[in-house]
């Protein structure tokens, strides 16, 4: 299925790359509507688009996606991360298992003076303990509590069940906890097991891995080799869930920015990492016609995004980019300025840094392969159609006119424009159209078509090298005539008529060129009738809802209003009564005498205005 927003899921699929990382379902407005993870992208995202869907929800989110962007991840557990991060940041509608609006859990370390408590915990930090985290999921939370507690065994007991302890619990037996509520475990060795705990939270795992392969070398030459052994597994069971831990690794605030340019194209992304861990990342497209290469392009990010004012709390301690720009020393000195402390620009990074710089590259050069392949399919399917229409020069510019309005009431034309780079939004207008006979969707066309391409010879506009009209020969026939009125008879046209069953790829197209006109067959799956369909179906969006406005504004104009002898306190009395206006209109005029402050004449005199009786 392609949806009813025209969005080409097949050419963008094509083009996915098959590793893990995370995808966003935005609409037609760039809203972000849906947040997903992958093992293999490709595979994942095809797999909505393929068959029926499974249910309601899903279809309307599906039928709503204009546009998919996508994240790389080096490994699953970077996708889930980066997923759940961006679901918490942009709460997206169709992610439904954060519906509750429960925050995202953390460890809590508690205050106790001798024997803290390790726990799990949700809700604000306000609190004397120490919290680390978040964690990605509540599972996630306590797998990493259920392997501390064997590996280190602090107490995770309540502080109310540790202090009526009279003998250790099953937990002491299990080998979960050194029971130091009946104190067989001393102040110093429990510090010491709190301290281990703590670092392995806060990510220091080197600092951690080299206390613990201390006390087992001093366990070995003490000949203690049963304790030296507890202490081995102990460090075998940390590096097995290391990858699993929260913390990616050590490191302070650091922003990744790198850039590909292909004018005049460019794509800037940058990867925002909190205290070691991936928490965010993002593509953008700026306008920079001036560049000469990719270090031009991030310096003008990186001045416009990091040095507008307000904007010192976006500043991280560390700036990490390909290639240092010219003026590196002075961008180091504005941003330090900026932020009120010592902001370092880096290039040559090695390990962890390297690996994310890497990171940042593959997603620039992603992004803007799929924006190059967007611009190219369109091109492509203009391409198409002037082979389709025997045009003699490929159409640059495309404007598709539709009329929408209830039962000819609140009617509204609307006019989309397309050209190579996709909808030209600026251009979209939408027209109040006012007909001496109701639901005359011929005159309607007319009067649109006039209003539209006096203005544009007027210069307020640029002409279209193919105009798109929703409809039949009808409607076709009229605005031929008025473009030969306005003296645009060579402008070419095309009308766009829904098949006997209204399914797209079964449309009917009549082409029109002067004094020559003739029917137009394309086959369902041909590039020029999906590019027709998905301008076709963005100016039927835009009239309807220019439409909705003008009608939901004329609503507004409550009927009550009008009526002689109503004021807002009668009125107010007759909603709260009837509770609205459709269980009013049900109402007889005995029913509505009923009304507190409203008697038999009056309510005859409602009933009689509200039906249109005498």
């Amino acid at each position: 299925m392609s949806g009813q927003s025209g969005f080409d899921h097949e050419s963008f699929i094509a083009g996915l790359t098959r590793g893990p990382g995370v995808y966003q379902f935005h609409d037609r407005a760039g809203k972000v509507m849906y947040i997903g993870k992958a093992a293999n992208l490709r595979n994942r995202v095809r797999s909505y688009f393929r068959g029926t869907a499974s249910n309601a929800r899903m279809l309307a989110m599906l039928n709503r996606v204009a546009g998919i962007e996508v994240t790389l991840t080096r490994n699953e557990t970077e996708a889930l991360l980066l997923e759940q991060s961006l679901i918490k940041k942009l709460r997206p509608p169709f992610n439904i298992q954060l519906r509750d609006d429960k925050s995202y859990p953390y460890i809590e370390l508690s205050d106790h003076p001798d024997y803290p408590r390790l726990s799990f915990y949700r809700g604000s930090r306000r609190g004397k303990g120490r919290y680390f985290g978040p964690y990605p999921s509540a599972h996630s939370t306590r797998d990493t509590l259920s392997v501390l507690q064997k590996v280190f065994q602090v107490r995770q007991c309540e502080d109310s069940f540790f202090s009526n302890r009279s003998r250790p619990c099953l937990q002491y037996q299990l080998e979960r906890c050194t029971a130091p509520c009946t104190g067989l475990v001393s102040k110093q060795d429990y510090a010491a097991q709190t301290r281990y705990s703590e670092l392995f939270l806060r990510g220091k795992s080197d600092e951690l891995f080299g206390a613990l392969n201390q006390d087992m070398e001093r366990a070995a030459e003490r000949e203690r080799f049963e304790q030296a052994a507890v202490i081995r597994d102990r460090i075998g069971a940390l590096r097995r869930i290391q990858a699993r831990q929260f913390v990616m690794g050590q490191g302070g605030d650091i922003d990744v920015v790198t850039a590909v340019l292909e004018q005049p194209y460019a794509c800037v992304h940058v990867v925002h990492v909190r205290a070691g861990r991936v928490i965010d990342s993002r593509s953008h497209f700026p306008k920079f016609r001036l560049a000469q290469s990719p270090a031009d392009v991030v310096a003008a990010f990186i001045a416009q995004r990091y040095l507008s004012d307000g904007e010192a709390a976006l500043v991280p301690e560390e700036l990490i980019v390909p290639q240092l720009p010219e003026d590196a020393a002075r961008i180091e000195a504005a941003l330090s300025h900026v932020a009120e402390r010592k902001v370092r620009l880096a290039c040559r990074v090695r390990g962890q840094r390297a690996k994310w710089l890497e990171l940042a590259n593959v997603n620039a050069q992603h992004a803007l392969a799929s924006l190059l392949g967007s611009k190219r399919n369109i091109r492509n399917r203009l391409l198409d159609l002037q082979k389709a229409l025997r045009m003699d020069k490929t159409p640059a510019r495309l404007e598709c006119f539709d009329v929408s309005h209830t039962s000819g009431k609140e009617t509204v034309a609307a006019s989309v424009a397309f050209d190579e780079n996709g909808p030209a939004k600026q251009d979209y207008r939408h027209f109040n159209i006012q007909l001496e006979n109701a639901g005359d969707d011929y005159a309607a066309m007319e009067q649109v078509l006039q209003r539209r391409f006096a203005r544009l010879l007027a210069g307020q506009g640029r002409l279209p090298d193919l105009v798109l009209i929703d409809g039949g020969t009808g409607q076709l026939e009229r605005a031929d005539r008025v473009l030969h009125e306005l003296g645009l008879a060579t402008l070419p046209l095309l009308a766009i008529a829904k098949g006997i069953s209204r399914r797209a790829g079964q449309e009917t197209l009549f082409y029109r060129f002067g004094e020559a006109s003739r029917e137009v067959a394309l086959d369902s799956v041909s590039p020029a009738l999906h590019l027709l369909q998905q301008v076709r179906d963005e100016a039927h969006r835009f009239a309807i809802a220019a439409h909705r406005r003008r009608r939901a504004k004329a609503s507004r104009a409550s009927l009550l209003e009008s009526i002689p002898g109503v004021g807002p306190a009668r009125r107010r009395e007759l909603l709260r009564h009837f509770g609205g206006r459709k269980q009013l209109l049900r109402a007889s005029a005995e029913q509505i005498a009923n009304v507190h402050g409203i008697g038999k004449a009056s309510a005859a005199a409602i009933f009689q205005h509200l039906h249109g009786t005498s």
